[in-house]
Protein backbone atom coordinates (compact mmCIF):
# COMPACT_ATOMS: atom_id res chain seq x y z
CA UNK A 1 0.00 0.00 0.00
CA UNK A 2 2.82 2.34 0.93
CA UNK A 3 4.60 1.65 -2.40
CA UNK A 4 1.39 2.35 -4.32
CA UNK A 5 0.96 5.69 -2.55
CA UNK A 6 4.57 6.62 -3.27
CA UNK A 7 4.16 5.69 -6.93
CA UNK A 8 0.90 7.66 -7.13
CA UNK A 9 2.60 10.68 -5.57
CA UNK A 10 5.41 10.48 -8.12
CA UNK A 11 2.89 10.24 -10.96
CA UNK A 12 1.03 13.32 -9.73
CA UNK A 13 4.30 15.22 -9.36
CA UNK A 14 5.42 14.19 -12.88
CA UNK A 15 2.06 15.18 -14.35
CA UNK A 16 2.23 18.57 -12.62
CA UNK A 17 5.76 19.12 -13.91
CA UNK A 18 4.77 18.23 -17.47
CA UNK A 19 1.74 20.52 -17.31
CA UNK A 20 3.88 23.37 -15.98
CA UNK A 21 6.25 23.02 -18.94
CA UNK A 22 3.65 22.58 -21.69
CA UNK A 23 3.65 25.44 -24.17
CA UNK A 24 0.10 26.78 -24.41
CA UNK A 25 -1.67 27.33 -27.73
CA UNK A 26 -1.84 30.72 -29.41
CA UNK A 27 -5.54 30.89 -28.61
CA UNK A 28 -4.85 30.17 -24.94
CA UNK A 29 -2.18 32.88 -24.70
CA UNK A 30 -4.31 35.43 -26.53
CA UNK A 31 -7.40 34.73 -24.45
CA UNK A 32 -5.52 35.44 -21.23
CA UNK A 33 -3.99 38.61 -22.62
CA UNK A 34 -7.36 39.88 -23.80
CA UNK A 35 -9.04 39.03 -20.52
CA UNK A 36 -6.52 41.07 -18.59
CA UNK A 37 -6.62 43.96 -21.05
CA UNK A 38 -10.42 44.06 -21.30
CA UNK A 39 -10.61 44.33 -17.52
CA UNK A 40 -8.36 47.39 -17.58
CA UNK A 41 -9.99 49.14 -20.54
CA UNK A 42 -13.41 48.70 -18.90
CA UNK A 43 -12.05 50.15 -15.66
CA UNK A 44 -10.48 53.14 -17.46
CA UNK A 45 -12.84 53.97 -20.35
CA UNK A 46 -11.43 57.50 -20.70
CA UNK A 47 -7.66 57.17 -21.30
CA UNK A 48 -7.03 60.86 -20.66
CA UNK A 49 -8.56 61.10 -17.19
CA UNK A 50 -5.99 61.82 -14.43
CA UNK A 51 -4.91 59.06 -12.05
CA UNK A 52 -6.15 59.83 -8.56
CA UNK A 53 -4.39 58.10 -5.67
CA UNK A 54 -2.41 59.65 -2.86
CA UNK A 55 -2.32 62.65 -5.21
CA UNK A 56 -3.49 63.51 -8.71
CA UNK A 57 -1.18 62.50 -11.56
CA UNK A 58 -1.48 62.86 -15.33
CA UNK A 59 -2.30 59.61 -17.08
CA UNK A 60 0.84 59.66 -19.22
CA UNK A 61 3.22 58.94 -16.33
CA UNK A 62 5.54 55.93 -16.49
CA UNK A 63 3.05 53.49 -14.97
CA UNK A 64 0.46 54.10 -17.69
CA UNK A 65 3.11 54.43 -20.37
CA UNK A 66 4.27 50.88 -19.60
CA UNK A 67 0.71 49.64 -20.00
CA UNK A 68 0.53 51.17 -23.48
CA UNK A 69 3.74 49.39 -24.44
CA UNK A 70 1.92 46.17 -23.65
CA UNK A 71 -1.21 47.27 -25.49
CA UNK A 72 0.82 47.98 -28.62
CA UNK A 73 2.41 44.53 -28.29
CA UNK A 74 -1.07 42.98 -28.05
CA UNK A 75 -2.20 44.94 -31.09
CA UNK A 76 0.85 43.74 -33.03
CA UNK A 77 -0.23 40.10 -32.71
CA UNK A 78 -4.03 40.70 -32.71
CA UNK A 79 -4.78 44.02 -34.41
CA UNK A 80 -7.98 45.69 -33.26
CA UNK A 81 -9.05 49.22 -34.06
CA UNK A 82 -10.22 49.79 -30.50
CA UNK A 83 -6.68 49.27 -29.20
CA UNK A 84 -5.22 51.83 -31.57
CA UNK A 85 -8.10 54.25 -30.93
CA UNK A 86 -7.56 53.92 -27.18
CA UNK A 87 -3.86 54.71 -27.54
CA UNK A 88 -4.51 57.60 -29.94
CA UNK A 89 -7.04 59.12 -27.55
CA UNK A 90 -4.44 58.86 -24.79
CA UNK A 91 -1.76 60.65 -26.79
CA UNK A 92 -4.17 63.32 -28.03
CA UNK A 93 -5.50 63.94 -24.51
CA UNK A 94 -1.97 64.91 -23.48
CA UNK A 95 -1.16 66.87 -26.62
CA UNK A 96 1.54 64.29 -27.36
CA UNK A 97 3.48 65.82 -24.48
CA UNK A 98 5.66 64.33 -21.77
CA UNK A 99 4.39 63.73 -18.26
CA UNK A 100 4.31 66.78 -15.97
CA UNK A 101 6.26 69.11 -18.28
CA UNK A 102 7.49 68.96 -21.85
CA UNK A 103 11.04 70.25 -21.34
CA UNK A 104 12.01 67.19 -19.36
CA UNK A 105 15.05 64.93 -18.98
CA UNK A 106 13.42 62.57 -16.49
CA UNK A 107 13.27 59.07 -17.97
CA UNK A 108 10.01 58.22 -16.18
CA UNK A 109 8.25 61.20 -17.70
CA UNK A 110 9.53 60.45 -21.21
CA UNK A 111 8.42 56.81 -21.29
CA UNK A 112 5.08 57.69 -22.91
CA UNK A 113 7.08 58.50 -26.04
CA UNK A 114 7.59 54.80 -26.77
CA UNK A 115 3.92 54.48 -27.69
CA UNK A 116 3.89 57.86 -29.40
CA UNK A 117 6.56 56.49 -31.72
CA UNK A 118 4.59 53.27 -32.29
CA UNK A 119 1.58 55.35 -33.31
CA UNK A 120 3.76 57.62 -35.46
CA UNK A 121 5.02 54.58 -37.33
CA UNK A 122 1.43 53.61 -38.11
CA UNK A 123 0.53 57.11 -39.31
CA UNK A 124 3.53 59.49 -39.44
CA UNK A 125 2.09 62.81 -38.31
CA UNK A 126 4.92 65.00 -36.98
CA UNK A 127 3.01 66.29 -33.94
CA UNK A 128 3.06 62.83 -32.38
CA UNK A 129 6.81 62.93 -31.76
CA UNK A 130 7.65 66.65 -32.02
CA UNK A 131 7.83 67.36 -28.25
CA UNK A 132 9.58 64.07 -27.51
CA UNK A 133 12.21 64.62 -30.19
CA UNK A 134 12.90 68.17 -29.00
CA UNK A 135 13.48 66.91 -25.46
CA UNK A 136 15.81 64.11 -26.54
CA UNK A 137 17.67 66.35 -28.99
CA UNK A 138 18.49 68.66 -26.07
CA UNK A 139 19.87 65.69 -24.13
CA UNK A 140 21.97 64.59 -27.09
CA UNK A 141 23.33 68.11 -27.56
CA UNK A 142 24.40 68.45 -23.90
CA UNK A 143 27.38 66.86 -22.14
CA UNK A 144 25.32 65.48 -19.24
CA UNK A 145 25.19 61.68 -19.20
CA UNK A 146 24.24 60.86 -15.60
CA UNK A 147 20.45 61.21 -15.84
CA UNK A 148 19.77 57.48 -15.46
CA UNK A 149 20.73 57.09 -11.80
CA UNK A 150 18.19 54.31 -11.12
CA UNK A 151 17.87 51.17 -13.19
CA UNK A 152 14.16 51.60 -13.96
CA UNK A 153 15.26 54.50 -16.17
CA UNK A 154 16.93 52.13 -18.61
CA UNK A 155 13.57 50.68 -19.56
CA UNK A 156 11.84 54.05 -19.64
CA UNK A 157 14.34 55.88 -21.85
CA UNK A 158 16.78 53.59 -23.68
CA UNK A 159 14.19 52.42 -26.25
CA UNK A 160 13.32 56.06 -27.01
CA UNK A 161 16.86 56.87 -28.13
CA UNK A 162 17.01 53.61 -30.09
CA UNK A 163 13.74 54.28 -31.88
CA UNK A 164 14.66 57.84 -32.75
CA UNK A 165 17.99 56.58 -34.05
CA UNK A 166 16.10 54.24 -36.35
CA UNK A 167 13.51 56.81 -37.41
CA UNK A 168 16.08 59.52 -38.12
CA UNK A 169 18.76 57.14 -39.39
CA UNK A 170 21.15 59.05 -37.16
CA UNK A 171 23.79 57.37 -35.02
CA UNK A 172 24.00 60.32 -32.61
CA UNK A 173 21.00 58.90 -30.73
CA UNK A 174 22.61 55.47 -30.54
CA UNK A 175 25.94 56.88 -29.40
CA UNK A 176 24.44 58.99 -26.61
CA UNK A 177 22.26 56.04 -25.55
CA UNK A 178 25.40 53.90 -25.19
CA UNK A 179 27.27 56.59 -23.23
CA UNK A 180 24.43 57.01 -20.77
CA UNK A 181 23.93 53.26 -20.41
CA UNK A 182 27.64 52.74 -19.70
CA UNK A 183 27.57 55.46 -17.06
CA UNK A 184 24.72 53.71 -15.27
CA UNK A 185 26.42 50.34 -15.60
CA UNK A 186 29.97 51.32 -14.70
CA UNK A 187 30.07 54.68 -12.90
CA UNK A 188 26.78 55.66 -11.26
CA UNK A 189 27.14 55.89 -7.49
CA UNK A 190 30.91 55.54 -7.77
CA UNK A 191 31.27 52.05 -9.22
CA UNK A 192 28.15 51.47 -11.29
CA UNK A 193 24.88 49.68 -10.63
CA UNK A 194 25.73 46.38 -12.33
CA UNK A 195 27.49 43.59 -10.45
CA UNK A 196 29.37 41.43 -13.00
CA UNK A 197 29.92 38.75 -10.38
CA UNK A 198 26.22 38.05 -9.83
CA UNK A 199 25.20 39.37 -13.28
CA UNK A 200 22.38 41.42 -11.75
CA UNK A 201 21.75 45.09 -11.00
CA UNK A 202 21.39 47.11 -7.82
CA UNK A 203 18.39 49.41 -8.05
CA UNK A 204 20.37 52.58 -7.30
CA UNK A 205 23.42 53.64 -5.29
CA UNK A 206 21.49 53.28 -2.00
CA UNK A 207 21.59 49.51 -2.52
CA UNK A 208 25.25 49.20 -3.50
CA UNK A 209 27.40 47.30 -0.98
CA UNK A 210 27.77 47.48 1.94
CA UNK A 211 23.94 47.37 1.85
CA UNK A 212 22.79 43.79 2.45
CA UNK A 213 19.58 41.80 2.57
CA UNK A 214 18.64 40.13 5.89
CA UNK A 215 20.39 36.92 4.80
CA UNK A 216 23.62 38.79 4.05
CA UNK A 217 23.26 38.75 0.25
CA UNK A 218 23.29 41.78 -2.03
CA UNK A 219 19.90 43.37 -2.72
CA UNK A 220 18.65 42.61 -6.23
CA UNK A 221 15.08 43.80 -6.59
CA UNK A 222 13.02 41.68 -8.95
CA UNK A 223 11.12 44.34 -10.88
CA UNK A 224 14.20 46.56 -11.05
CA UNK A 225 16.07 43.83 -12.88
CA UNK A 226 12.93 43.24 -14.93
CA UNK A 227 13.10 46.81 -16.17
CA UNK A 228 16.69 46.23 -17.30
CA UNK A 229 16.16 42.97 -19.17
CA UNK A 230 13.13 44.45 -20.91
CA UNK A 231 15.25 47.45 -21.95
CA UNK A 232 17.84 45.15 -23.54
CA UNK A 233 15.16 43.40 -25.60
CA UNK A 234 13.48 46.61 -26.70
CA UNK A 235 16.75 48.22 -27.73
CA UNK A 236 17.97 45.12 -29.57
CA UNK A 237 14.66 45.02 -31.41
CA UNK A 238 15.76 48.21 -33.16
CA UNK A 239 18.97 46.47 -34.31
CA UNK A 240 21.71 48.86 -33.11
CA UNK A 241 23.88 49.81 -36.10
CA UNK A 242 27.12 49.53 -34.11
CA UNK A 243 28.29 45.93 -33.69
CA UNK A 244 29.98 46.92 -30.43
CA UNK A 245 26.73 48.28 -29.01
CA UNK A 246 24.69 45.36 -30.27
CA UNK A 247 27.07 42.84 -28.70
CA UNK A 248 26.96 44.62 -25.34
CA UNK A 249 23.16 44.61 -25.11
CA UNK A 250 23.04 40.99 -26.27
CA UNK A 251 25.66 39.96 -23.69
CA UNK A 252 23.69 41.68 -20.95
CA UNK A 253 20.49 39.90 -21.98
CA UNK A 254 22.30 36.56 -21.90
CA UNK A 255 24.10 37.15 -18.61
CA UNK A 256 21.00 38.31 -16.81
CA UNK A 257 18.94 35.43 -18.16
CA UNK A 258 21.50 32.92 -16.93
CA UNK A 259 21.53 34.52 -13.47
CA UNK A 260 17.75 34.64 -13.29
CA UNK A 261 17.39 31.01 -14.30
CA UNK A 262 19.20 30.00 -11.11
CA UNK A 263 16.79 31.80 -8.78
CA UNK A 264 13.42 30.99 -10.33
CA UNK A 265 10.90 29.55 -7.91
CA UNK A 266 9.43 26.08 -8.38
CA UNK A 267 6.02 27.61 -9.10
CA UNK A 268 7.50 29.59 -12.01
CA UNK A 269 7.54 32.98 -10.33
CA UNK A 270 10.45 34.99 -8.96
CA UNK A 271 10.58 36.47 -5.47
CA UNK A 272 10.73 40.25 -4.95
CA UNK A 273 14.23 39.74 -3.56
CA UNK A 274 16.18 37.65 -6.04
CA UNK A 275 18.90 36.52 -3.62
CA UNK A 276 16.91 36.44 -0.38
CA UNK A 277 13.72 34.37 -0.73
CA UNK A 278 13.04 34.91 2.96
CA UNK A 279 12.76 38.70 2.64
CA UNK A 280 9.09 39.17 1.72
CA UNK A 281 9.20 35.88 -0.14
CA UNK A 282 6.34 34.71 -2.32
CA UNK A 283 5.18 34.99 -5.92
CA UNK A 284 5.50 38.42 -7.55
CA UNK A 285 3.96 39.08 -10.95
CA UNK A 286 5.57 42.24 -12.34
CA UNK A 287 9.18 41.08 -12.16
CA UNK A 288 8.16 37.62 -13.32
CA UNK A 289 6.33 39.03 -16.36
CA UNK A 290 9.30 41.14 -17.38
CA UNK A 291 11.62 38.14 -17.08
CA UNK A 292 9.25 36.10 -19.25
CA UNK A 293 9.26 38.90 -21.80
CA UNK A 294 13.05 39.23 -21.88
CA UNK A 295 13.75 35.51 -22.07
CA UNK A 296 10.99 34.76 -24.59
CA UNK A 297 12.17 37.64 -26.75
CA UNK A 298 15.70 36.27 -26.53
CA UNK A 299 14.55 32.83 -27.65
CA UNK A 300 12.44 34.23 -30.49
CA UNK A 301 15.35 36.27 -31.82
CA UNK A 302 18.05 33.63 -31.46
CA UNK A 303 19.94 35.12 -28.52
CA UNK A 304 18.96 32.44 -26.00
CA UNK A 305 18.90 28.65 -26.24
CA UNK A 306 15.35 27.36 -26.60
CA UNK A 307 16.31 24.08 -24.96
CA UNK A 308 17.71 25.84 -21.92
CA UNK A 309 15.26 28.69 -21.42
CA UNK A 310 11.91 27.58 -22.82
CA UNK A 311 11.00 25.46 -19.76
CA UNK A 312 11.55 28.46 -17.48
CA UNK A 313 9.51 30.75 -19.74
CA UNK A 314 6.61 28.31 -20.00
CA UNK A 315 6.61 27.55 -16.30
CA UNK A 316 6.54 31.24 -15.47
CA UNK A 317 3.85 32.11 -18.02
CA UNK A 318 1.65 29.23 -16.92
CA UNK A 319 2.18 30.28 -13.32
CA UNK A 320 1.08 33.83 -14.09
CA UNK A 321 -2.05 32.64 -15.88
CA UNK A 322 -3.04 29.95 -13.38
CA UNK A 323 -2.03 31.51 -10.08
CA UNK A 324 -2.13 35.29 -10.58
CA UNK A 325 -4.73 36.08 -13.26
CA UNK A 326 -8.26 36.31 -11.84
CA UNK A 327 -11.38 35.32 -13.78
CA UNK A 328 -12.31 38.99 -14.19
CA UNK A 329 -8.88 39.88 -15.61
CA UNK A 330 -7.30 41.39 -12.48
CA UNK A 331 -3.70 40.27 -11.93
CA UNK A 332 -2.75 39.31 -8.39
CA UNK A 333 0.63 39.05 -6.64
CA UNK A 334 1.54 42.42 -8.13
CA UNK A 335 3.90 44.57 -6.09
CA UNK A 336 2.92 48.23 -6.02
CA UNK A 337 5.29 51.08 -6.75
CA UNK A 338 8.56 51.27 -4.87
CA UNK A 339 12.22 50.46 -5.22
CA UNK A 340 12.98 47.43 -3.05
CA UNK A 341 11.52 44.16 -1.71
CA UNK A 342 9.95 45.95 1.26
CA UNK A 343 8.00 48.39 -0.92
CA UNK A 344 4.19 48.15 -1.11
CA UNK A 345 3.95 45.02 1.00
CA UNK A 346 2.11 42.73 1.48
CA UNK A 347 1.84 41.23 -2.01
CA UNK A 348 -0.93 38.64 -2.17
CA UNK A 349 -3.36 37.10 -4.65
CA UNK A 350 -6.08 39.62 -3.78
CA UNK A 351 -3.86 42.63 -3.04
CA UNK A 352 -4.76 45.60 -5.25
CA UNK A 353 -1.58 47.58 -5.97
CA UNK A 354 -1.66 51.36 -5.97
CA UNK A 355 -1.20 51.22 -9.77
CA UNK A 356 -2.44 48.28 -11.85
CA UNK A 357 -1.22 49.54 -15.20
CA UNK A 358 2.53 48.82 -15.41
CA UNK A 359 2.10 45.22 -14.23
CA UNK A 360 -0.50 44.65 -16.91
CA UNK A 361 1.86 46.16 -19.46
CA UNK A 362 4.54 43.70 -18.43
CA UNK A 363 2.04 40.83 -18.65
CA UNK A 364 0.99 41.84 -22.18
CA UNK A 365 4.61 42.21 -23.30
CA UNK A 366 5.34 38.74 -21.93
CA UNK A 367 2.28 37.24 -23.59
CA UNK A 368 3.15 38.77 -26.95
CA UNK A 369 6.48 36.93 -26.99
CA UNK A 370 5.09 33.66 -25.61
CA UNK A 371 2.46 33.86 -28.38
CA UNK A 372 5.26 33.98 -30.96
CA UNK A 373 6.89 30.89 -29.41
CA UNK A 374 3.81 28.77 -30.07
CA UNK A 375 3.29 26.79 -33.25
Amino acid sequence: MKKKLTFLTLLIFAATLIEAQTLPSKEHVLSHMKRANDYFMAKWPDPGVPIVGDRVRPSNIWTRATYYEGLMALNAIQPEKRYVDYALAWGEAHGWGLAWKNDNRNADDMCCGQTYIDLYRMDPKPEKIKILKEAIDKMVASDKIDDWWWIDALHMAMPLFARLGTLENDTKYWDRLFEMYLHTRNAEGGKGLYNPKDRLWWRDKDFDPPYKEPNGEDCYWSRGNGWVIAAMARVLEENPPSVKHRKEYARMLKKMSAALLKVQREDGFWNVSLHDPGNYGGPESSGTAFFVYGMAWGINHGYLSKTKYLPAVVKAWNGLCKEALHENGFIGYMQGTGKEPASSQPVNYDTIPNFEDYGLGAFLLAGSEVYKLTK
